[in-house]
């Protein structure tokens, strides 16, 4: 008994954001990923991902047209540009969710230790990891921290699990703009 309550509140927490996680992706899916713009723009970037590499491969023994490679990674750069923009419709009704999820536990879970860390962060994570949190343990992990650690990482593998995730030939290749760059 003393088991189940003693991680009640970070089991809670977690549920809570991999909940969460799949109704945004449950969202993500109407708003986007089943259309067929999305598929098509998604197709683009695979076969010119594909494309760019074979040009740049060292097997290929012919000298690479400069011209064909930088036509091949404009449409790769635009096709992940349009690709972005369908994408960022629903961020305003994912985001919607997730505030309203975040305020919501927020208030249940205010001044609480929702979990014990196994060492002391250093100052900089220690304000996020004990925001609001009463008194000086530093191992003591607000429901800020944990919920904010879980939302990244489950949503991020619940992306790739689905099949969401961006084309790894366009993220790798730094084609695929993420959300704090801009495309030149």
């Amino acid at each position: 008994m003393a088991f189940s309550l003693k991680y009640a509140d970070a089991l809670a927490v977690v549920s809570i954001s991999f909940v969460t996680a799949l109704l945004c992706e449950a969202i993500s899916w109407l708003l986007i990923y089943r259309t067929s713009s999305y598929k098509s723009l998604r197709q683009s970037i695979d076969r010119a991902s594909k494309k760019l590499d074979s040009l740049k491969s060292p097997s290929n023994k012919s000298t690479p047209n400069s011209k064909k490679l930088d036509r091949v990674e404009t449409s790769l750069k635009e096709s992940s540009r349009d690709l972005s923009l369908a994408k960022f419709k629903s961020g305003g009704v994912v985001a919607g969710v997730l505030i309203v999820v975040f305020g919501l536990l927020n208030s249940m879970f205010e001044g609480k230790v929702v979990a014990k860390l196994p060492f002391e962060p250093i100052p900089l994570v220690r304000k996020m990891s004990h925001r609001g949190l009463p008194g000086t343990d530093w191992t003591d992990c607000s429901m800020v921290f944990l919920y904010m650690l879980c939302s990244i990482s489950i949503r991020t593998n619940l992306q790739k699990f689905l099949g969401f995730a961006p084309p790894r030939a366009a993220a790798s290749a730094g084609l695929f703009p993420m959300p704090d760059q801009k495309i030149n």
